[in-house]
């Protein structure tokens, strides 16, 4: 990496070790880095109106939590970054479910919602649960956290084709990825496709994001293909992306 892409990495991280010890700010400045460094960068003009904020808060009778109306103003309006899988509610459509959650989050198919309980929404970074179906459960201590995952997990479903690859976990490729990258600084987070088993879990490498599924799946995001390529070599396997006349040696 040249020197620029090495602050900007390192930028990225430390944001992250401040978002873990509770400074939601350093979340922010996480995703301003993360975007710079895997080439879509937040800019001015990113978020949504601050006027279509008030209006939806003047509609649903209180102000939102301070870490979702600022991730709001800051990237709202980057489908890529809130809508490439699930969805970020529009401000335009936020209201509280029957039991009293403010639904800020969609799954793509209406499998999972995430939200803020009725008796948090008057914090600053409350804490998230999530339904699949059977009712609401924890998701996360802070809002701030989900809504950074959030990011990172939608940036990587809406990377280009040749930046993203996706393979079923076993047991010897959980451990390689264990024990070849280094974990990130975020809680594990329930996986919503399986409630019961282990949660989602980051980890880094050169110039690569991993999302571990449970165990189960992997999802690899690289600021380029050779930094994809090299995790695919690293962990030899069926690899979803790779053309099945395309070989690479292990």
């Amino acid at each position: 990496m040249g020197e620029l892409a090495v602050r900007i990495v390192t930028d990225m991280l430390e944001g992250l070790d401040g978002l873990a010890a509770g400074d939601r700010y350093q979340g922010w400045n996480f995703v301003r880095a993360l975007t710079a460094a895997f080439g879509r960068p937040v800019v001015d003009g990113d978020g949504v109106d601050q006027t279509l904020l008030q209006v939806s808060e003047n509609r649903i009778g209180f102000a939102l939590p301070a870490a979702l109306r600022e991730a709001y103003l800051l990237f709202g309006g980057r489908r890529d970054l809130t809508a490439a899988q699930d969805n970020l509610v529009s401000p335009r459509s936020l209201d509280v479910d029957p039991d009293g959650v403010l639904v800020f989050r969609v799954e793509a198919q209406s499998c999972a919602s995430w939200g803020v309980p009725a008796r948090a929404i008057g914090q600053d970074d409350p804490p998230v649960v999530v339904n699949v179906a059977d009712g609401w459960v924890p998701y996360s201590d802070r809002l701030s956290v989900a809504l950074v995952e959030m990011v990172m997990s939608e940036a990587m479903f809406s990377a280009d084709e040749r930046e993203v690859d996706n393979r079923e976990l076993d047991d010897t490729a959980n451990a390689v990825v264990s024990a070849a990258f280094e974990r990130l600084p975020l809680p594990v987070l329930p996986f919503w496709a399986g409630m019961d088993g282990p949660g989602v879990r980051w980890f880094t490498g050169p110039d690569v994001l991993l999302r571990n599924d449970g165990e189960t799946w992997l999802w690899v995001h690289g600021r380029t293909p050779e930094a994809v390529q090299a995790v695919r070599k690293r962990l030899p396997g069926k690899w979803l992306m790779v053309p099945d006349d395309e070989e690479f040696d292990d």
